[in-house]
């Protein structure tokens, strides 16, 4: 047992999600988990309620590509190209699936699903974007509760492939 296992959180992790909490543990990781009254179930609300920049909050987006679910994490203030997306996996047709697909594929309900900690593994795309600020902040499993994490470390252990996956603006 390592110096940061014994210090792990104790109280910070009841506001996650059960799930969450577990992966944070396996991982030795010992972050801040912000729970807020009204759920923040979008960016713009979550960026809001911390008081941060748009582009700093982390949105965990499932992706179907040719029927497999696949993580896409992208900042706050962007839009996933979902034309790249399908190029970067080879797929023939990528598209947005049902709420159900996200709760079977995460373990979790859209607005609250974190970067890594979900009930199946599935390929990870991380958009290179994340990596402008140097906290991000995620959903920690429910739409009341986020955590921060370098962006760097965050795609390490969400598993993430750097790609260049969001709407380029003229």
């Amino acid at each position: 047992m390592s110096t940061s296992d014994a210090h792990a959180p104790t109280s910070h992790d009841t506001a996650a999600h059960p799930r969450f909490a577990e992966a944070l543990r396996a991982l030795g990781l010992d972050v801040e988990i912000r729970r807020f009254p009204e759920a923040t179930r979008t960016a713009a609300e979550a960026a809001a309620a911390l008081g941060c920049e748009l582009g700093e909050i982390v949105k965990s987006l499932v992706f179907e590509a040719d029927g497999v679910p696949v993580l896409v994490l992208v900042d706050g203030s962007s839009r996933v190209d979902v034309e790249l997306v399908r190029q970067e996996l080879g797929a023939s047709m990528v598209r947005r699936p049902g709420a159900d697909v996200v709760r079977e594929a995460t373990g979790y309900a859209i607005g609250g699903v974190p970067p890594f900690g979900h009930r199946t593994r599935t390929r990870v795309l991380a958009d290179r974007g994340l990596l402008a600020h140097e906290v991000v902040w995620a959903a920690a499993g429910t739409p009341y509760t986020v955590f921060p994490l370098a962006p760097q470390t965050l795609i390490e252990h969400a598993g993430g492939t750097l790609v260049d996956v969001r709407e380029q603006t003229a």
